[in-house]
């Protein structure tokens, strides 16, 4: 936790052995959103209709759940018992939503599997003050260029980066300079969310700007669909 923004960790136990890929990362955004709804129905609203304080942007950040020790099974998302998944805002009042909206459950819903609650983890904010960070994302970092989604191969994928950078510290009000530097990437992948094709690469990158914003980005995510689960941090 660090100047009001929160991430935290949900593990959590599936009552099936497998996920639909197309069901993957379609239920995030519904979620997140019914967690705020609980606590502030105005900002829930507000972040699914129109964005944030003016801004298209929805300063949330949520991962897509992981699994432990599950079985690969062709063609389907392998879950188990032992999985977790993330959320996070740096903007205190959707922080502070998420949180209570997690501290009220025993289960959630995603897509057809019923998550037991196993337990709640505040994650504390590394030391940025040097103004510098290596971030290595759990989920794929969406980016587009022309309209057409990047990997971080692509020449343009650091400038995007940190274009997109630039406006989340905007919206916070925070010191907008930045420097992107790829250190490394995943396999190029292919997810559905709602049908719709979205196409990233897990990456580690290198940044450079205001401790602040290192800060912010933690507890947000990196690039394009962060409530839909994509970009978020290690």
């Amino acid at each position: 936790m660090n100047g009001g923004g929160v991430r935290f960790r949900v593990d959590l136990a599936a009552d099936r052995s497998s996920l639909q890929w197309g069901d993957v990362f379609t239920p995030a955004r519904a979620l997140a959103y019914d967690l705020i709804r609980g606590q502030d129905p105005e900002l829930a609203e507000e972040l699914h209709e129109r964005g944030y304080a003016g801004s298209p942007l929805r300063p949330l950040g949520i991962s897509a759940p992981q699994f432990r020790g599950a079985p690969k099974s062709r063609g389907v998302y392998a879950t188990s018992a032992d999985g977790s998944l993330w959320l996070g805002s740096p903007v205190p009042r959707v922080a502070s939503a998420l949180l209570a909206g997690i501290a009220g459950r025993q289960t959630l819903r995603w897509a057809s599997l019923r998550l037991t609650l196993r337990g709640v983890q505040l994650e504390p904010t590394p030391d940025h003050q040097a103004g510098e960070a290596v971030f290595s994302t759990r989920t794929p970092v969406l980016l587009k260029w022309e309209d057409r989604y990047i990997h971080p191969d692509h020449p343009h994928f650091a400038e995007r980066l940190s274009h997109n950078l630039r406006h989340k510290a905007d919206l916070l009000g925070l010191p907008a300079d930045n420097d992107v530097d790829v250190l490394s990437a995943g396999p190029p992948r292919k997810f559905l969310v709602q049908r719709a094709p979205r196409h990233g690469s897990t990456a580690e990158v290198h940044i450079r700007a205001n401790p602040a914003l290192l800060d912010a980005v933690y507890d947000w995510g990196l690039g394009l669909g962060t409530n839909q689960g994509f970009g978020w941090i290690r």
